[in-house]
Protein backbone atom coordinates (compact mmCIF):
# COMPACT_ATOMS: atom_id res chain seq x y z
CA UNK A 1 0.00 0.00 0.00
CA UNK A 2 1.39 3.39 -1.01
CA UNK A 3 1.52 6.37 1.34
CA UNK A 4 -1.23 8.05 -0.70
CA UNK A 5 -3.53 5.04 -0.31
CA UNK A 6 -2.64 4.82 3.40
CA UNK A 7 -3.49 8.50 3.94
CA UNK A 8 -6.86 8.01 2.22
CA UNK A 9 -7.61 5.15 4.60
CA UNK A 10 -6.18 6.75 7.76
CA UNK A 11 -5.92 10.57 7.61
CA UNK A 12 -3.60 10.66 10.66
CA UNK A 13 -1.85 8.47 13.23
CA UNK A 14 -4.68 8.93 15.71
CA UNK A 15 -7.14 7.40 13.22
CA UNK A 16 -4.96 4.28 12.86
CA UNK A 17 -4.66 3.97 16.65
CA UNK A 18 -8.45 4.21 17.00
CA UNK A 19 -8.86 1.59 14.25
CA UNK A 20 -6.46 -0.83 15.96
CA UNK A 21 -7.86 -0.22 19.43
CA UNK A 22 -11.40 -0.86 18.18
CA UNK A 23 -10.40 -4.30 16.85
CA UNK A 24 -8.45 -5.30 19.97
CA UNK A 25 -11.21 -4.25 22.38
CA UNK A 26 -13.91 -6.15 20.48
CA UNK A 27 -11.76 -9.29 20.40
CA UNK A 28 -11.40 -8.98 24.18
CA UNK A 29 -15.16 -8.55 24.54
CA UNK A 30 -15.92 -11.79 22.70
CA UNK A 31 -13.29 -13.66 24.72
CA UNK A 32 -14.49 -12.25 28.06
CA UNK A 33 -18.14 -13.12 27.34
CA UNK A 34 -17.18 -16.66 26.28
CA UNK A 35 -15.01 -17.11 29.39
CA UNK A 36 -17.88 -15.95 31.63
CA UNK A 37 -20.11 -18.86 30.56
CA UNK A 38 -20.53 -21.89 32.81
CA UNK A 39 -19.58 -25.41 31.72
CA UNK A 40 -23.16 -25.83 30.49
CA UNK A 41 -22.80 -22.82 28.19
CA UNK A 42 -25.09 -20.49 30.17
CA UNK A 43 -24.54 -17.31 32.17
CA UNK A 44 -25.01 -17.40 35.95
CA UNK A 45 -25.46 -13.63 36.11
CA UNK A 46 -28.04 -11.14 34.87
CA UNK A 47 -26.79 -10.18 31.40
CA UNK A 48 -29.33 -7.35 31.01
CA UNK A 49 -28.06 -5.81 34.25
CA UNK A 50 -24.49 -6.04 32.95
CA UNK A 51 -25.49 -4.15 29.78
CA UNK A 52 -27.30 -1.55 31.90
CA UNK A 53 -24.24 -1.02 34.13
CA UNK A 54 -21.97 -0.79 31.07
CA UNK A 55 -24.15 1.97 29.60
CA UNK A 56 -24.22 3.75 32.98
CA UNK A 57 -20.41 3.58 33.16
CA UNK A 58 -20.18 5.00 29.61
CA UNK A 59 -22.45 7.86 30.66
CA UNK A 60 -20.31 8.65 33.72
CA UNK A 61 -17.05 8.52 31.73
CA UNK A 62 -18.47 10.75 28.97
CA UNK A 63 -19.79 13.25 31.53
CA UNK A 64 -16.44 13.38 33.35
CA UNK A 65 -14.50 13.83 30.10
CA UNK A 66 -16.84 16.60 28.94
CA UNK A 67 -16.51 18.40 32.28
CA UNK A 68 -12.72 17.96 32.27
CA UNK A 69 -12.44 19.40 28.75
CA UNK A 70 -14.93 22.22 29.41
CA UNK A 71 -13.50 25.56 28.30
CA UNK A 72 -15.98 28.37 27.69
CA UNK A 73 -18.74 25.77 27.39
CA UNK A 74 -22.01 25.51 29.30
CA UNK A 75 -22.09 23.04 32.18
CA UNK A 76 -23.22 19.55 31.28
CA UNK A 77 -26.79 19.90 32.58
CA UNK A 78 -27.37 23.16 30.71
CA UNK A 79 -25.77 21.75 27.56
CA UNK A 80 -28.08 18.73 27.59
CA UNK A 81 -31.12 21.01 27.87
CA UNK A 82 -29.89 23.37 25.13
CA UNK A 83 -29.51 20.50 22.66
CA UNK A 84 -32.52 18.44 23.77
CA UNK A 85 -33.55 17.87 20.13
CA UNK A 86 -30.25 16.08 19.48
CA UNK A 87 -30.82 13.98 22.61
CA UNK A 88 -34.15 12.86 21.12
CA UNK A 89 -32.45 11.90 17.84
CA UNK A 90 -30.02 9.70 19.80
CA UNK A 91 -32.87 7.54 21.09
CA UNK A 92 -32.83 5.73 17.73
CA UNK A 93 -29.22 4.39 17.85
CA UNK A 94 -29.45 3.98 21.64
CA UNK A 95 -32.42 1.62 21.40
CA UNK A 96 -30.78 -0.31 18.55
CA UNK A 97 -27.50 -0.64 20.45
CA UNK A 98 -29.53 -1.74 23.47
CA UNK A 99 -30.97 -4.64 21.46
CA UNK A 100 -27.55 -5.39 19.95
CA UNK A 101 -25.73 -5.59 23.30
CA UNK A 102 -28.37 -7.82 24.89
CA UNK A 103 -28.50 -10.13 21.87
CA UNK A 104 -24.69 -10.50 21.98
CA UNK A 105 -24.97 -12.53 25.18
CA UNK A 106 -27.73 -14.73 23.76
CA UNK A 107 -25.96 -15.42 20.47
CA UNK A 108 -22.53 -15.99 22.03
CA UNK A 109 -24.13 -18.69 24.18
CA UNK A 110 -24.98 -20.64 21.00
CA UNK A 111 -21.99 -19.85 18.77
CA UNK A 112 -18.25 -19.94 19.42
CA UNK A 113 -16.63 -16.45 19.16
CA UNK A 114 -15.11 -17.05 15.70
CA UNK A 115 -18.41 -18.26 14.22
CA UNK A 116 -20.23 -15.43 15.98
CA UNK A 117 -18.01 -12.72 14.50
CA UNK A 118 -18.11 -14.22 11.02
CA UNK A 119 -21.92 -14.46 11.11
CA UNK A 120 -22.00 -10.81 12.14
CA UNK A 121 -20.33 -9.93 8.84
CA UNK A 122 -23.67 -10.28 7.05
CA UNK A 123 -24.16 -6.70 8.18
CA UNK A 124 -21.64 -5.35 5.65
CA UNK A 125 -23.98 -5.15 2.65
CA UNK A 126 -26.82 -3.72 4.72
CA UNK A 127 -24.44 -1.15 6.21
CA UNK A 128 -23.36 -0.12 2.70
CA UNK A 129 -26.96 0.35 1.57
CA UNK A 130 -27.88 2.44 4.62
CA UNK A 131 -24.62 4.40 4.27
CA UNK A 132 -25.42 5.31 0.66
CA UNK A 133 -28.92 6.40 1.58
CA UNK A 134 -27.95 8.60 4.56
CA UNK A 135 -24.82 10.20 3.10
CA UNK A 136 -25.87 10.19 -0.57
CA UNK A 137 -22.54 8.59 -1.56
CA UNK A 138 -22.42 5.81 -4.14
CA UNK A 139 -19.91 3.01 -3.62
CA UNK A 140 -17.69 2.03 -6.54
CA UNK A 141 -17.90 -1.28 -8.39
CA UNK A 142 -14.69 -2.54 -6.71
CA UNK A 143 -16.04 -1.62 -3.28
CA UNK A 144 -19.21 -3.61 -3.95
CA UNK A 145 -17.13 -6.58 -5.18
CA UNK A 146 -15.13 -6.37 -1.96
CA UNK A 147 -18.35 -6.39 0.08
CA UNK A 148 -19.58 -9.38 -1.93
CA UNK A 149 -16.39 -11.35 -1.23
CA UNK A 150 -16.76 -10.49 2.46
CA UNK A 151 -20.35 -11.76 2.48
CA UNK A 152 -19.30 -15.00 0.72
CA UNK A 153 -16.77 -15.62 3.46
CA UNK A 154 -19.55 -15.26 6.02
CA UNK A 155 -21.82 -17.68 4.17
CA UNK A 156 -19.09 -20.35 4.08
CA UNK A 157 -18.54 -20.03 7.81
CA UNK A 158 -22.29 -20.21 8.35
CA UNK A 159 -22.32 -23.71 6.81
CA UNK A 160 -19.38 -24.55 9.06
CA UNK A 161 -21.24 -23.36 12.17
CA UNK A 162 -24.28 -25.42 11.18
CA UNK A 163 -22.20 -28.56 10.58
CA UNK A 164 -20.30 -28.19 13.86
CA UNK A 165 -23.50 -27.65 15.87
CA UNK A 166 -25.40 -30.59 14.36
CA UNK A 167 -25.04 -33.40 16.91
CA UNK A 168 -27.62 -35.60 15.25
CA UNK A 169 -28.36 -36.55 11.66
CA UNK A 170 -30.60 -33.54 11.04
CA UNK A 171 -31.28 -31.43 8.02
CA UNK A 172 -28.43 -28.97 7.35
CA UNK A 173 -30.81 -26.18 6.30
CA UNK A 174 -32.72 -26.43 9.57
CA UNK A 175 -29.40 -25.97 11.38
CA UNK A 176 -28.66 -22.82 9.41
CA UNK A 177 -32.09 -21.19 9.44
CA UNK A 178 -32.94 -21.67 13.12
CA UNK A 179 -34.10 -19.19 15.71
CA UNK A 180 -30.53 -18.19 16.58
CA UNK A 181 -29.74 -17.50 12.95
CA UNK A 182 -32.72 -15.12 12.90
CA UNK A 183 -31.55 -13.65 16.21
CA UNK A 184 -28.05 -12.93 14.98
CA UNK A 185 -29.39 -11.36 11.79
CA UNK A 186 -31.66 -9.08 13.79
CA UNK A 187 -28.55 -8.21 15.79
CA UNK A 188 -26.85 -7.43 12.46
CA UNK A 189 -29.70 -5.12 11.47
CA UNK A 190 -29.48 -3.27 14.79
CA UNK A 191 -25.71 -2.89 14.39
CA UNK A 192 -25.96 -1.61 10.80
CA UNK A 193 -28.63 0.99 11.39
CA UNK A 194 -27.28 2.11 14.77
CA UNK A 195 -23.68 2.51 13.59
CA UNK A 196 -24.51 4.31 10.36
CA UNK A 197 -27.13 6.57 11.96
CA UNK A 198 -24.71 7.36 14.81
CA UNK A 199 -22.09 8.39 12.24
CA UNK A 200 -24.74 10.53 10.53
CA UNK A 201 -25.51 12.37 13.78
CA UNK A 202 -21.82 12.81 14.67
CA UNK A 203 -20.96 14.31 11.29
CA UNK A 204 -24.12 16.23 10.41
CA UNK A 205 -26.80 17.20 12.93
CA UNK A 206 -24.35 17.26 15.83
CA UNK A 207 -21.19 18.25 13.97
CA UNK A 208 -20.72 21.41 16.06
CA UNK A 209 -21.42 19.66 19.39
CA UNK A 210 -18.56 18.34 21.54
CA UNK A 211 -18.13 14.59 20.96
CA UNK A 212 -18.20 13.84 24.69
CA UNK A 213 -21.49 15.70 24.99
CA UNK A 214 -22.86 13.65 22.10
CA UNK A 215 -21.75 10.55 23.99
CA UNK A 216 -23.65 11.83 27.03
CA UNK A 217 -26.83 11.99 24.90
CA UNK A 218 -26.20 8.52 23.52
CA UNK A 219 -25.58 6.82 26.86
CA UNK A 220 -28.24 8.75 28.76
CA UNK A 221 -30.73 7.43 26.22
CA UNK A 222 -29.15 3.96 26.43
CA UNK A 223 -29.51 3.87 30.22
CA UNK A 224 -33.19 4.77 29.85
CA UNK A 225 -33.73 2.08 27.16
CA UNK A 226 -32.00 -0.62 29.23
CA UNK A 227 -33.96 0.41 32.32
CA UNK A 228 -37.20 -0.24 30.45
CA UNK A 229 -35.90 -3.60 29.22
CA UNK A 230 -35.17 -4.59 32.84
CA UNK A 231 -38.71 -3.47 33.68
CA UNK A 232 -40.21 -5.38 30.74
CA UNK A 233 -38.39 -8.57 31.78
CA UNK A 234 -39.61 -8.13 35.35
CA UNK A 235 -36.07 -8.02 36.71
CA UNK A 236 -36.14 -4.66 38.49
CA UNK A 237 -37.18 -6.27 41.76
CA UNK A 238 -34.19 -8.62 41.63
CA UNK A 239 -31.57 -5.99 40.77
CA UNK A 240 -30.03 -5.77 44.23
CA UNK A 241 -29.85 -9.54 44.66
CA UNK A 242 -28.42 -9.89 41.13
CA UNK A 243 -25.55 -7.57 42.05
CA UNK A 244 -24.05 -10.45 44.05
CA UNK A 245 -23.53 -12.43 40.85
CA UNK A 246 -21.53 -9.63 39.21
CA UNK A 247 -18.41 -10.10 41.32
CA UNK A 248 -16.81 -12.52 38.86
CA UNK A 249 -13.63 -11.09 37.33
CA UNK A 250 -14.81 -11.74 33.77
CA UNK A 251 -18.14 -9.98 34.39
CA UNK A 252 -16.24 -6.93 35.67
CA UNK A 253 -13.95 -7.06 32.62
CA UNK A 254 -17.00 -7.29 30.30
CA UNK A 255 -18.55 -4.22 31.92
CA UNK A 256 -15.40 -2.08 31.85
CA UNK A 257 -14.30 -3.22 28.38
CA UNK A 258 -17.77 -2.54 26.98
CA UNK A 259 -17.65 0.99 28.35
CA UNK A 260 -14.27 1.66 26.74
CA UNK A 261 -15.47 0.13 23.45
CA UNK A 262 -18.41 2.54 23.38
CA UNK A 263 -16.17 5.60 23.76
CA UNK A 264 -13.69 4.34 21.14
CA UNK A 265 -16.55 3.58 18.69
CA UNK A 266 -17.74 7.19 18.82
CA UNK A 267 -14.24 8.41 17.90
CA UNK A 268 -14.07 5.77 15.15
CA UNK A 269 -17.30 6.99 13.53
CA UNK A 270 -16.35 10.65 13.99
CA UNK A 271 -12.89 10.31 12.37
CA UNK A 272 -13.40 7.36 10.01
CA UNK A 273 -16.70 5.84 8.78
CA UNK A 274 -19.14 2.98 9.26
CA UNK A 275 -17.98 1.18 6.09
CA UNK A 276 -14.42 0.91 7.44
CA UNK A 277 -15.95 -0.15 10.76
CA UNK A 278 -17.40 -3.27 9.09
CA UNK A 279 -13.95 -4.18 7.78
CA UNK A 280 -12.43 -3.62 11.22
CA UNK A 281 -15.03 -6.04 12.56
CA UNK A 282 -14.03 -8.55 9.88
CA UNK A 283 -10.38 -8.33 10.92
CA UNK A 284 -11.46 -9.34 14.40
CA UNK A 285 -12.13 -12.80 12.95
CA UNK A 286 -8.49 -13.56 12.28
CA UNK A 287 -7.36 -12.51 15.74
CA UNK A 288 -10.36 -14.11 17.46
CA UNK A 289 -9.83 -17.48 15.74
CA UNK A 290 -6.22 -17.66 16.93
CA UNK A 291 -6.98 -16.41 20.45
CA UNK A 292 -9.91 -18.84 20.91
CA UNK A 293 -7.81 -21.75 19.66
CA UNK A 294 -5.15 -20.92 22.26
CA UNK A 295 -7.51 -20.17 25.17
CA UNK A 296 -10.55 -22.39 24.60
CA UNK A 297 -9.18 -25.08 22.24
CA UNK A 298 -11.84 -24.16 19.66
CA UNK A 299 -10.64 -25.84 16.47
CA UNK A 300 -9.81 -23.85 13.35
CA UNK A 301 -11.51 -25.85 10.57
CA UNK A 302 -10.88 -25.66 6.84
CA UNK A 303 -14.17 -23.77 6.52
CA UNK A 304 -12.83 -21.22 8.97
CA UNK A 305 -9.51 -20.93 7.12
CA UNK A 306 -11.32 -20.45 3.77
CA UNK A 307 -13.73 -17.86 5.17
CA UNK A 308 -10.95 -15.95 6.91
CA UNK A 309 -8.96 -15.99 3.64
CA UNK A 310 -11.92 -14.50 1.78
CA UNK A 311 -12.36 -11.87 4.47
CA UNK A 312 -8.66 -11.01 4.17
CA UNK A 313 -8.95 -10.66 0.38
CA UNK A 314 -12.01 -8.41 0.80
CA UNK A 315 -10.19 -6.21 3.31
CA UNK A 316 -7.17 -5.93 0.98
CA UNK A 317 -9.43 -4.92 -1.93
CA UNK A 318 -11.14 -2.30 0.18
CA UNK A 319 -7.86 -0.82 1.38
CA UNK A 320 -7.00 -0.15 -2.26
CA UNK A 321 -10.34 1.66 -2.76
CA UNK A 322 -11.47 3.08 0.60
CA UNK A 323 -14.58 5.20 1.15
CA UNK A 324 -13.93 8.85 1.90
CA UNK A 325 -16.59 10.33 4.16
CA UNK A 326 -14.68 13.13 5.89
CA UNK A 327 -17.01 15.83 4.52
CA UNK A 328 -20.54 14.45 4.33
CA UNK A 329 -23.47 16.20 2.70
CA UNK A 330 -23.19 19.88 3.67
CA UNK A 331 -26.97 20.39 3.66
CA UNK A 332 -27.28 18.07 6.66
CA UNK A 333 -24.52 19.75 8.69
CA UNK A 334 -26.72 22.53 9.95
CA UNK A 335 -26.90 22.17 13.74
CA UNK A 336 -30.20 21.60 15.45
CA UNK A 337 -29.30 24.31 17.95
CA UNK A 338 -26.15 26.21 18.72
CA UNK A 339 -24.31 25.50 21.97
CA UNK A 340 -24.13 28.84 23.71
CA UNK A 341 -21.21 29.92 25.87
CA UNK A 342 -21.52 30.77 29.55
Amino acid sequence: MTMKEWSKLFPNKEAFIIFSLYIILFVFQGVFITASKTENGVYDYNTTLVVFLSELLKLVISGVLYTYKKKNKPNIFRAVIINYNLALYYFIPSLLYCFYNNLAFINLSHYDPTSYYILLQFRVVLTALIFQFLFKKKLTFIQWISLGVLTLGCMIKNFDAATMSAKEDTDLWSQIFNIYFLSINFQNFCSCLAGTYNEYLLKTKGSNVDIFLQNVYMYLDSVICNFFILMYKGELGNVFSDFQSLGDVFVILITVNSAIVGIVTSFFLKNLNSILKTYASALELIITAVVCYILFKILITWYTILSISLVSVAVAMYMKNPVNNVNPNEDDKKPLMEVVVD
